[in-house]
């Protein structure tokens, strides 16, 4: 028998979806791309933004570079792009993804537009990549 407490509180309480719930029910990202951006987030707030409390998508977009390159060096650009993470604006989509699942939020001057282009994977991840 179910604990009659518990049926209100399952009704009421909005449980977050998983990464791995959120990529199958999009199916455009590995679920591994939609946490790399959620830790991402963090570590951009923390390491990258001049203001933690609101990131901006071009921050973002440092941040995850950043936070790539400490990850997997030289590797960066092939792990994404195996996670269908091809460009800044792929980036967005995932942030966008995660907005929509209460993961994140946004502000009204924010716009997925400012994921577009804010650099070339290939020019930062290879052609400006140091040993």
């Amino acid at each position: 028998m179910q604990n009659p407490d518990r049926k209100c509180f399952n009704k009421e309480a909005k449980m977050k979806k998983t990464p791995e719930e959120i990529a199958k029910e999009d199916s455009r990202y590995n679920p591994k791309a939609i946490r790399f951006v959620y830790e991402g987030l963090g570590y951009t707030a923390k390491e990258v933004a001049a203001k933690p409390t609101h990131v901006s998508g071009q921050t973002l977009c440092e941040g995850l570079r950043k936070l790539a390159l400490e990850k997997w060096g030289r590797l960066a650009m092939l792990v994404l792009n195996t996670w269908q993470v091809k460009t800044t604006r792929d980036l967005g989509e995932i942030v966008y993804l995660m907005i929509k699942h209460e993961w994140m939020s946004t502000q009204p001057t924010d716009s997925i537009d400012d994921f577009n282009d804010v650099y070339d994977f290939k020019t930062v991840f290879k052609d400006q990549f140091h040993f």
